[in-house]
């Protein structure tokens, strides 16, 4: 075991596994969380891989499997890992744009063991839904809301909140009240990958947010248990950070694409770290044993404020990409919280979330999200 491991004493078993099938996807969305350079990742791993995967995190102590991409219908073998991850004894999750998910993979699906399905919708209208997914796809979702409930999944309905649908919040609450969803995640966009690139025209400003906190709330009264909404605060607009991912390397481990394995699912962006390969290492040795997953655990690692901060077990200093990307060090406080140094970096943004629509100028295009795009920016600094 590493010094830093011995440290800290042995963290716990890595109970939340997240299985980025694949890079690959229909959408083009603004703000999604893949890595901008995405397109030069290497190859997918094959299905005999993500079956030892699936085997090795349960025998690890895993006991949830979510599975997700890019677009994981995208795999064919989709319906194969969910079969082995339910005999395994898996909850299983599907987080999907719908695109892919046809009757016949529905029931398929059904008769592997998938216990939930997580849908995405971007918007409330075709127009604006199309527009932030460059796709033609409301349609589509609506008829895969349809199949969710027929096979008797609960429905789960996830829209990413920005600048740009915010104040139309109350038409998504409708909308998933419409189409039966028992929960509804209004997440506001947190700024990592292609949210971070597009912040200047995606962050809202601070009555925007209060506004739809407030719409959210109504809701919530007037619907009572018809169906639960959770409602994100993005973490521009707090003067404490969040437990990350309640913890560097404590619950959660990711495995992309191509088989790094991470403690977060942006992390592979942080220089001077080394996360290694389920293609290379077991599992347990690289939740237990790995540099990279001892990296931040404890609290030997911080610098002050952190280190001296009373507050330092409830956050843990924050989240390491979003200092990596507006500190410039992985180690800093995250300056979203007010006793960071760099703290002056968040307020600023913040600044200019305020200036209405009509006032502003040299606002930078939205850049979609594309492999023509992502190779464009694979390599270029303060872009992630």
């Amino acid at each position: 075991m590493s010094a830093s491991a011995s440290s800290v004493g042995q963290p716990g078993p890595p109970l939340w596994l997240l299985a980025e099938l694949t890079y690959r996807c229909p959408l083009h969305c603004v703000f999604c969380y893949n890595p901008v350079d995405y397109a030069t990742t290497g190859p997918e791993l094959t299905t005999s891989d993500w079956l030892r995967v699936l085997r090795e995190a349960r025998a690890a102590g895993s006991v949830q499997c979510g599975f997700s991409g890019g677009e994981p219908l995208m795999r064919e073998d989709l319906e194969e890992l969910v079969t082995e991850a339910h005999r395994l004894g898996f909850y299983t999750n599907l987080l999907t744009s719908g695109v892919g998910l046809t009757k016949e993979r529905a029931t398929a699906l059904k008769r592997a063991g998938l216990d939930h399905i997580q849908l995405s919708f971007q918007d409330s209208t075709r127009e604006l839904n199309d527009f932030l997914s460059h796709t033609k796809t409301f349609d589509l979702k609506r008829h895969t809301a349809a199949l969710i409930k027929m096979h008797g999944w609960p429905m789960v309905m996830n829209c990413v909140i920005h600048r740009l649908n915010i104040d139309y919040i109350g038409q998504v609450i409708e909308l998933a009240v419409e189409l039966g969803a028992e929960y509804l995640e209004l997440a506001n966009s947190q700024y990592y990958s292609w949210a971070q690139l597009n912040r200047e025209a995606l962050l809202p400003s601070r009555e925007q947010l209060e506004r739809a906190e407030r719409v959210a709330n109504e809701y919530r009264q007037k619907l009572g248990d018809r169906i639960r909404i959770f409602f994100v605060v993005p973490d521009y607009y707090e003067t404490r950070p969040k437990k990350c991912m309640n913890g560097w390397g404590n619950v959660f481990l990711t495995v992309t694409p191509d088989g790094r394995a991470l403690p977060c699912h942006t992390a592979r962006m942080l220089k001077g770290i080394t996360f290694p390969n389920v293609k290379d290492e077991s599992v347990s040795d690289i939740w237990y044993r790995s540099a990279g997953f001892n990296h931040f655990r404890g609290f030997e690692w911080m610098k002050d404020p952190c280190r001296s901060c009373p507050e330092k077990e409830k956050d843990l200093g924050g989240c390491r990409c979003q200092a990596y990307m507006l500190a410039g060090d992985a180690a800093a406080a995250d300056p979203v919280c007010s006793k960071s140094p760099q703290h002056g970096v968040v307020e600023q943004a913040v600044a200019q979330a305020q200036v209405p629509d009509a006032q502003r100028v040299h606002v930078r295009p939205l850049v979609f999200r594309d492999p023509k795009n992502s190779r464009q920016l694979a390599g270029r600094q303060g872009q992630l």
